[in-house]
């Protein structure tokens, strides 16, 4: 059963940012190869390279073949196996982050609608109730898993696997139905509009001593409800993504040598280095001062 599968590293700092590639591979399944049921704590996209199988979630079944691909999100019971007479090949990629969850909601994927088919160069062929569109020629999916192996390769893997990462983001918001995703799109415009001004506001302030109430004046809105906004975009608090915000850039700060951890507690906000070091480990999960030497560790293997 030849199996191919890289792992990027778990315990970089780096899960923490909004996008962030955990894994990839590839598999040719024998007849029947199963997995499941069960559940994964990421997104995973599956896409079909040749043969056939079926996925099921959400009480329901799906029948796949080449050019189509499946999601996995996380927490949702799966169980996929591949055809007996035409067994599938396919690839993946599991990630996560503090956009995905939007990202993957802007592709018009979820739960309830877990399949896409990939566009193709040429011939029109999208008649097939699918509700996806779907081309003869080449596409973008096929060559993915080859461009995140020639991409391992590499002393810049990390840069290129987030550039792949995002790719492959802008290809399923390419391949969604569009009346699916411009009907999504009409009734969430204005609550969008209002999130997108908070995470301006937060970008170029969260150096100051910002607080949530500042950002809902701002915006205009009432805290409470500018915070339901956040929790429903981003599965977390206005409170959670500003302090979530504010320890991503402090992990990019930490990746400089010239900054000490006081330097970096007052640029992201912080006047209490102490406080700083707190919150940071509570978010990120080790000290600054760890944190920075698994940076240094990451970038040694490069």
């Amino acid at each position: 059963m030849p199996l191919t599968e890289v792992r990027h590293n778990r315990e970089t700092p780096q899960r923490q940012m909004e996008l962030f590639l955990r894994f990839f591979g590839k598999e040719e399944c024998e007849p029947l190869h199963s997995w499941g049921p069960g559940l994964r704590d990421l997104y995973i996209i599956h896409y079909v390279i040749s043969g056939s199988g079926e996925f099921s979630t959400g009480g329901e079944t799906y029948q796949l073949s080449q050019g189509q691909g499946f999601l996995i999100t996380p927490g949702a019971i799966v169980h996929y196996t591949a055809d007996e007479a035409d067994p599938w090949v396919y690839t993946w990629i599991g990630f996560d982050g503090l956009h995905a969850r939007a990202f993957v909601q802007r592709a018009g994927l979820s739960v309830s609608q877990p399949i896409f088919r990939a566009k193709r160069t040429g011939r029109d062929d999208s008649q097939d109730g699918s509700g996806r569109a779907d081309n003869d020629g080449a596409n973008w999916f096929d060559t993915s898993h080859k461009q995140l192996m020639d991409a391992h390769e590499t002393g810049s893997r990390d840069i290129l696997y987030q550039s792949i990462l995002y790719r492959l983001i802008g290809e399923l918001i390419e391949c969604a139905d569009p009346a699916l995703t411009e009907s999504r799109s009409l009734r969430a415009n204005s609550k969008e509009t209002y999130i997108n001004e908070a995470i301006t506001y937060i970008e170029n302030n969260y150096s100051q001593k910002t607080t949530v109430e500042q950002i809902a004046q701002v915006v205009g809105l009432d805290r409470t409800y500018l915070s339901s906004l956040f929790k429903q975009q981003f599965d977390l608090s206005l409170q959670a993504f500003l302090l979530q915000f504010r320890m991503n850039r402090a992990v990019e700060l930490l990746s400089s040598k010239q900054l000490s951890v006081s330097d970096i507690s007052r640029s992201v906000g912080y006047t209490d280095p102490f406080l700083f070091s707190k919150m940071f480990k509570k978010v990120i999960g080790h000290s600054p001062r760890r944190t920075r030497e698994l940076l240094e560790e990451e970038q040694g293997k490069l």
